[in-house]
């Protein structure tokens, strides 16, 4: 049984890019969501071993997501994603706790690594 991952994107065709190389790459996708408000909610219900968060979206961003989630859970494992490559997210982002950062869009040898980096 492959490791459990949440999709975290505003953008369905990201969700959808991301979704197709981790499971070319035997890992089980075990839930989407569009915002970090239902991100949370999710989280909670599934307890995955790790989310994906896309740092740019409505309701509630990828930082204040993994914010939440890290309150819920002090253990959760997040990647950040985003197409800014700006250094101040990156460092706001690993500050709130996330364990790698990806650039979209996305190339299916740098997902593949960070996520074997994280899950082993």
């Amino acid at each position: 049984m492959g490791k459990r991952i949440l999709i975290v994107d505003d953008a369905a065709f990201m969700r959808m890019m991301l979704k197709d190389i981790l499971t070319k790459n035997g890992y089980e996708v075990c839930g989407e969501a569009e915002n970090g408000a239902v991100a949370l909610e999710q989280y909670k219900g599934l307890k995955p071993d790790l989310v994906t968060l896309d740092i740019t979206m409505p309701e509630v961003d990828g930082i204040q997501a993994l914010k939440n989630i890290k309150a819920f859970d002090p253990n959760a494992t997040a990647i950040m994603c985003s197409a800014m490559g700006q250094q101040a997210m990156v460092i706001e982002a690993i500050q709130a706790g996330a364990k790698d950062f990806i650039v979209k869009p996305f190339q299916a040898d740098r997902v593949k690594e960070a996520v074997a980096k994280i899950l082993g």
